[in-house]
C-alpha cells in the first residue's frame, strides 16, 4: 500500500492557478491535534466532490482516494503521503459557523404563514444587479406565483437567506428541501456590524441569537435594520434530495455537518482538504473539505464551518466567532511550487 501510494505521488503535476503565494509549507507534525483526528471521516467527505477538481494534479489523487481502505490509518496515510499543509495569509483566522435551518412553513399563504420565500424572477440574469431587499420586501413580486413557501416569522426568513438553504416542515408533516436559487446582485452588508456601529451591541455580544432578539424586540427599527442589507437570496425546491443528505453546497453536491467548510475560492480551491485549528469556547482541531462559499467569506484566513441541520446546530453555529489558523492541503508538488521562489 505505501509503495503504491508513493509511486502515485511521484506522478503528481502542478497546474492549479489562482490564490496568493504561500507563506509557509508545514509538516503534518506541526499541526496541532492532527494525529487525534478521524481522518477516515474526512476521506469519505473528500471522495464526495474530489472528481470535480479539474486541475491535473488532483485527478490521480481522487481516483486513488476511491480505493483507499476506509480505515483511520489508511486515510491518514493517504493525506500525509500525497499532500502538504500550506499556510496562506497571516493568522489569526476568523471562523464563523452556519447551518441548515428547519422551520415550520406552508405551501400557501395563511393567517399564520404570511412571509414568502421567492424563486428567482425569470427576468433576472447571472451577475445582474436587480431590486434591493427593501424593494422586494415592499411586495413587487407579489402575485407572480414565485412563492416557494411561506413562513410565520420574517426574522427567520431573513436568516434562512443568510444560511442559503433549509428544510420547511409543512402542516401535513411533509418536509420541503430548499436550496440556493440565486441572489439580487447587491453586496452583502452585515447587520451585526451595523448594530455595533450604532452602539447597541459590542463585538463580543453579536451573534445570530442576539440579533434575532433585538429585531423582534424592536419591530419597526428591526425591519429597517434587515433592509440595511440590500442583498436578497432566492430559493429553489430540491424534491429529489434525500432526507439523510445535507444541503447542496457551491460544488452542486451535499455538504456534511462538521466536515464541510465554506471558504474564499480566490485562495482555497473548492474540494481541497482544509485543516482547521479553531480556538475559542469550543476549540476544534479537524480536517474539513472546502465544499462551499459565502458572500461574507473573504480572505485566505476566513472560513465558515457547517454545523449541520436543525435547532441544535443553529445554536452552535450562531455563536461562533473565533480565531485560530487554517491551512490548505495541496498536492505535494503544487505546495512547494506556491512558495515565492518555487
Amino acid at each position: 500500500m505505501r509503495a503504491a501510494l508513493r509511486a502515485l505521488a511521484l506522478c503528481a503535476v502542478t497546474a492549479i492557478g489562482g490564490g496568493a503565494a504561500a507563506e509557509e509549507v508545514l509538516h503534518f507534525e506541526e499541526l496541532d491535534g492532527w494525529a487525534q483526528d478521524d481522518h477516515r471521516a474526512a476521506l469519505l467527505v473528500f471522495r464526495e466532490t474530489c472528481d470535480l477538481l479539474k486541475a491535473p494534479e488532483w485527478g490521480p489523487l481522487c481516483k486513488f482516494a476511491q480505493d483507499v481502505p476506509a480505515t483511520p490509518d489508511a486515510a491518514r496515510g493517504f493525506f500525509e503521503l500525497f499532500f502538504r499543509p500550506v499556510l496562506i495569509g497571516t493568522p489569526p483566522a476568523l471562523f464563523t459557523g452556519y447551518y441548515e435551518p428547519e422551520l415550520a412553513g406552508s405551501p400557501v399563504r395563511t393567517p399564520r404563514f404570511a412571509y414568502p420565500l421567492y424563486a428567482k424572477p425569470p427576468e433576472m440574469r447571472e451577475g445582474m444587479v436587480w431590486r434591493s431587499r427593501a424593494e422586494i420586501e415592499s411586495g413587487i413580486l407579489r402575485g407572480r406565483g414565485l412563492e416557494v413557501a411561506w413562513l410565520d416569522d420574517p426574522v427567520e426568513a431573513y436568516f434562512l437567506m443568510v444560511q442559503g438553504s433549509g428544510r420547511i416542515v409543512m402542516p401535513d408533516g411533509s418536509t420541503l428541501r430548499l436550496g440556493y436559487g440565486g441572489k439580487n446582485g447587491h453586496p452583502y452588508r452585515s447587520i451585526g456590524q451595523e448594530l455595533i456601529r450604532r452602539g447597541t451591541h459590542r463585538l463580543q455580544d453579536v451573534s445570530a441569537q442576539s440579533i434575532k432578539a433585538w429585531v423582534r424586540g424592536n419591530p419597526a427599527a428591526g425591519a429597517a435594520l434587515l433592509n440595511h442589507n440590500p442583498s436578497y437570496v432566492f430559493f429553489r425546491k430540491l424534491p429529489d434530495l434525500p432526507p439523510e443528505k445535507g444541503p447542496i453546497g457551491a460544488m452542486g453536491r451535499s455538504i456534511t455537518g462538521m466536515r464541510s467548510v465554506a471558504i474564499d475560492p480566490k485562495f482555497t480551491p473548492l474540494g481541497a482538504p482544509v485543516w482547521v485549528e479553531k480556538d475559542g469556547r469550543d476549540p476544534l482541531r479537524r480536517l474539513f473539505i472546502a465544499q462551499d462559499t459565502g458572500g461574507a467569506i473573504k480572505g485566505a484566513q476566513r472560513a465558515d464551518i457547517f454545523y449541520g441541520t436543525g435547532l441544535k446546530a443553529g445554536n452552535q453555529a450562531g455563536t461562533v466567532k473565533d480565531g485560530g489558523r487554517m491551512l490548505v492541503l495541496f498536492p505535494i508538488d503544487r505546495a512547494y511550487a506556491m512558495l515565492p521562489d518555487g
